[in-house]
This record gives C-alpha cells, sequence and structure tokens, in this order.
C-alpha cells in the first residue's frame, strides 16, 4: 500500500497537483500529505520525496 501512495504523489495524479521540480513543490506535497498522515509525518515523507524526484533535499542551496 505504502509503495501505491508513493507511486500516487510522485508519478501519478498526486504528481500533476505537486508539480515536481517547480518553486514550491515541497510545500504542496507538505499540504497535500498533511490532512492525510499528520504535519511532522508530512515533512519527513514529502523531504524523502522532494530528494527522490529532484535529487537534492529541500532546503539545499540548489533549490533557489
Amino acid at each position: 500500500m505504502a509503495n501505491e501512495l508513493k507511486i500516487y504523489w510522485t508519478r501519478g495524479e498526486g504528481a500533476a497537483r505537486i508539480r515536481w521540480g517547480t518553486p514550491g513543490d515541497f510545500t504542496r506535497c507538505e499540504r497535500a500529505l498533511d490532512k492525510h498522515v499528520g504535519s511532522a509525518r508530512a515533512k519527513r515523507i514529502c523531504a524523502q520525496w522532494h530528494y527522490d524526484m529532484n535529487g537534492f533535499w529541500p532546503g539545499d542551496r540548489r533549490n533557489r
């Protein structure tokens, strides 16, 4: 089940909502997941997915 959710948010319809690789992608992910898993867990999940999709961590100097 967890793998299906990751696919949805990183490659499927959820990814279209987040628009990975554009400014604000981490924030959009965090807001979308917050209502489902809570704020702290959403931040951890979105940070990992941001790294997976963009190749660098949110807050990294390359994210400017």
